[in-house]
């Protein structure tokens, strides 16, 4: 073991009389909670309405962890079915264990939802939304650090992750650091969202091209991180990669495509957020309320007529004044 390493929490629970508190739980949360205060500053800079982003936070985070959980199992079924496993497990998110492959998918589903009740347009709410995503994934993966999982092959670098003995994989166990992975996803990710930032910026990106922005540079430090990961099993590789790596690959291609044809189609930034139904309803609205705003002035103008002046100073009509 080498004399410099990462230690790794010697718990990732804690306990407030009988609720337990748990440190993935903690990283996920405050990941999202960071997502949604980039998100919604994002959304109200490209014009959009104040608040919106977390109504659809609502939908999205569900959506996102149901999805996430779900590839999670499906790729990893052997953790929960099969002689001397616990299916309901499956089910105990708060373990660890969220695909982010099925979570970006079903939480781009309760945007999706969201925005078409809201009348918004969602290539330009993806945009806004996705660089957020990507400091929420870094900050996630601290969930990783707490629960001892997801680490890299085995390492004597200075900056290698100590793991004990009960979380070492199968055939690992004479090794005792590893590749922190975890903490090579949280800086690309952060370097991303910087690149990111600065590639919308400077060049006035719309039309869902930062979000496929987003998923070419997520993706493209997701394949060399992915190769160094030790917690397979056979069947998640094809053609001798990991099943992550190709979806990586897969996903990186076509947000490249996408990003290259709609820059050609629809090049800048669009200028309306808001969907023609929803702009047509919300002119609708404004003017009934100035139709009441005139109403309420007329009507009060006639009133002060009807009343007069004070009576003090009133004088009847056809009398002399004097008389």
């Amino acid at each position: 073991m080498t004399a410099f390493f990462i230690p790794s929490p010697s718990q990732g629970v804690w306990y407030l009389g009988p609720i337990p508190v748990r440190g993935y739980a903690l990283c996920i949360i405050a990941g999202i909670i960071a997502a949604i205060w980039i998100g919604e500053r994002r959304w109200v800079a490209r014009g959009g309405t104040r608040g919106e982003v977390t109504d659809l936070a609502l939908w999205a985070v569900p959506f996102g962890v149901i999805g996430g959980r779900l590839y999670h199992v499906i790729t990893d079924h052997d953790l929960y079915f099969g002689a001397g496993r616990s299916p309901i497990e499956a089910l105990y998110v708060w373990r660890g264990g969220l695909g982010i492959w099925g979570a970006i998918a079903l939480g781009g589903v309760g945007v999706w939802i969201g925005a078409r009740i809201k009348g918004i347009r969602v290539p330009a709410v993806l945009d806004a939304l996705a660089p957020g995503v990507l400091v929420a994934q870094a900050m996630g993966r601290w969930g990783n650090w707490f629960n001892q999982e997801l680490f890299g092959k085995p390492s004597t670098l200075p900056w290698a992750l100590k793991i004990d003995p009960a979380n070492r994989p199968p055939g690992y166990e004479q090794y005792a650091t590893f590749q922190p992975t975890f903490l090579y996803e949280c800086i690309w990710n952060l370097g991303a969202f910087a690149f990111v930032l600065w590639a919308d910026r400077r060049y006035k990106l719309g039309h869902g091209r930062v979000m496929a922005l987003y998923v070419m540079a997520y993706t493209a430090g997701r394949v060399w991180i992915e190769m160094l990961r030790i917690d397979s099993v056979e069947y998640q590789h094809v053609f001798g990669m990991r099943l992550n790596v190709w979806t990586s690959i897969v996903l990186f291609c076509l947000a490249t495509a996408y990003f290259l044809i709609v820059g050609k189609t629809h090049p800048g930034r669009e200028s309306e957020v808001y969907t023609e139904k929803r702009l047509a309803r919300d002119r609708a609205a404004a003017a009934t309320d100035a139709g009441e705003v005139e109403a309420a002035d007329a009507s009060a103008s006639t009133q002060v007529l009807d009343e007069g002046p004070d009576s003090d100073h009133v004088v009847e009509r056809g009398r002399d004044p004097g008389a």
